[in-house]
């Protein structure tokens, strides 16, 4: 081998070209000083009309009202999350954190790298009479004389769009707003011990890696004895901050409500393009598919995004209780499962369950098994009531479902029996809950105590769902053959007030014979 070809085969480390240049390889990108003064020039003025102060804003702040008084003294530091690659240079479209979305009324697409911090003032000295000052800090809008403008793909103006400025989302959310530039002297300032003087962080954590790095490593620095640091207690002090941070979303305020039922209604007018789509899907290999990209379609034309991935499950798919491949047929005379959301732009999401017969009508067995589900959800409906404990919403659908599995005699013991804690084979066939908690996440206040959540009392100011089911395998031998490969679940989103609940989603037919009037209507 020569010297060139050993050179080729061999090349200097000193020249290569960093791994994370290499992806702007497939670009021309001019990048001379000509260009450059020519592309800072001759632009029309932004407009300097502020925004009205948004109607979320004054709910945004009694949130972090709510959230100081249990944090006196302490930094809390949300981070909105980083852009995440989907593939190479691609990136997912960005959703905030649903915590940061809650305490800064933030929706839609804003804002990667964010972070609202919490500092701690006087007792009562704070935003609202309380105990902290509120900012929050991101990357404003690049001037137009700056490369960022045309060279930055994720954040530059030419390549996403106007973005906002300070003083635009501080005129808009009430709040103080710090460039990004400024955020590790935000996080890190004073930091320390309380005993010498210095102030404590609490982080919700595994939102953004380099906010967690940069709070570990101010806590370390700071620490009297960092050899000693107790990062159990420090991980519980994060953690602690999660929980209440959860628990605030139980109840829903007024401007939350609101959102739900558009989120709702949009979800509705979803689950009608499926009921239109049906005859392409019986046509189509992946029938499933069909119903998917019907209802995403409208999603998206009607809000932001799904509020989780959709489940269109026909025949035995339907028994699969998180069948979101929707890779299969949709046939005549079985019935098709649709689980599905509409995410607003607010980021709240509904959650519904519709199963619908492909050719309009439910055979005796499916209705059967039909009219044996939304009876134990009108069992559970019955006793959402406030005062009554969260998990007798699920037990009310239990005895009915174990009840009627007696009566069709696939229970191997009374339904009495299965019903105790000793018993359950009735859960063969509903292993699910009935219920969780609707928002910002579909399954909303994750981090809640059990005592505030399973062992809750119901109460006005909720919204959870009532979604009981029925799941009877093809390959499952303990029940009469004519039931198996039929997979139903009906499910709701109620809001409770002080006269009961009120069911969002009541636009969308519930019963067997209203199910198969309103698949005529739409059917033409």
């Amino acid at each position: 081998m020569n010297q060139t070809e050993q050179s080729s085969a061999h090349p200097d480390p000193a020249n290569q070209q960093p791994l994370e240049e290499r992806v702007n390889n497939r670009s021309h990108r001019p990048d001379s000083d000509a260009f450059r003064a020519f592309m800072a020039s001759s632009w029309a003025p932004s407009a300097t009309e502020l925004p009205a102060r948004a109607e979320v804003a004054d709910h945004a702040a009694r949130r972090r009202r709510a959230i100081s008084e249990q944090f006196k003294g302490e930094r809390l530091v949300i981070p909105a999350g980083p852009l995440k690659v989907r593939s190479n240079d691609c990136d997912y479209r960005f959703r905030p954190h649903s915590t940061f979305a809650h305490l800064t009324g933030l929706g839609v697409d804003h804002e990667p790298d964010a972070v609202l911090i919490l500092d701690p003032t006087d007792e009562g000295k704070g935003d609202d009479g309380g105990h902290h000052r509120a900012s929050l800090y991101f990357r404003p809008l690049a001037g137009r004389d700056t490369k960022e403008f045309y060279a930055d793909s994720r954040s530059g103006e030419f390549w996403i769009g106007p973005r906002p400025t300070l003083e635009e989302f501080k005129a808009l959310l009430g709040l103080d707003t710090v460039d990004i530039s400024q955020l590790e002297v935000g996080i890190t300032k004073n930091v320390g011990e309380p005993s010498v003087g210095g102030i404590s962080i609490r982080l919700v954590r595994k939102v953004d890696e380099n906010i967690d790095a940069l709070v570990d490593t101010a806590r370390y620095n700071t620490a009297k004895n960092p050899d000693a640091m107790d990062f159990e207690a420090l991980d519980a002090l994060d953690a602690k901050l999660a929980e209440a941070l959860s628990e605030l979303r139980l109840l829903k305020d007024a401007w939350e409500v609101e959102q739900m039922k558009i989120a709702v209604a949009a979800t509705a007018a979803g689950f009608e393009e499926i009921v239109k789509s049906l005859p392409r899907a019986v046509a189509h290999q992946r029938g499933e598919r069909v119903v998917e990209g019907a209802f995403f379609a409208r999603a998206r034309e009607e809000g932001n995004e799904l509020g989780y991935d959709t489940i269109a499950a026909g025949g035995n798919n339907a028994t699969i209780l998180h069948w979101t491949r929707n890779t299969g047929t949709v046939n005549d005379g079985e019935l098709i499962l649709v689980d599905a959301g509409v995410e607003a732009d607010s980021l709240y999401t509904a959650d519904i369950t519709r199963t619908i017969p492909v050719n309009g009508s439910y055979s005796p067995v499916q209705r059967k098994i039909y009219q044996a589900v939304l009876d134990a959800a009108d069992a559970a409906f019955a006793v959402a009531v406030p005062g009554r404990k969260f998990r007798d919403v699920h037990n009310a659908a239990m005895e009915v479902l174990a009840d009627r599995l007696e009566e069709w005699g696939m229970l191997p013991v009374a339904a009495a029996a299965a019903l105790s804690p000793a018993g359950q084979q009735h859960r063969r066939w509903m292993p699910h809950g009935t219920s969780h908690h609707l928002g910002l996440d579909v399954h909303d206040c994750a981090q809640a105590r059990a005592e505030l959540y399973l062992d809750g009392v119901i109460t006005e100011g909720m919204v959870f769902t009532i979604e009981p089911g029925l799941y009877f395998k093809n390959e499952d031998l303990a029940i009469p053959a004519e039931f198996r490969g039929n997979g139903v679940r009906i499910e709701d989103d109620i809001l409770i007030t002080a006269n009961g609940p009120v069911n969002l989603s009541a636009a969308l037919p519930r019963t067997p014979d209203d199910v198969e009037a309103w698949m005529a209507r739409l059917s033409g």
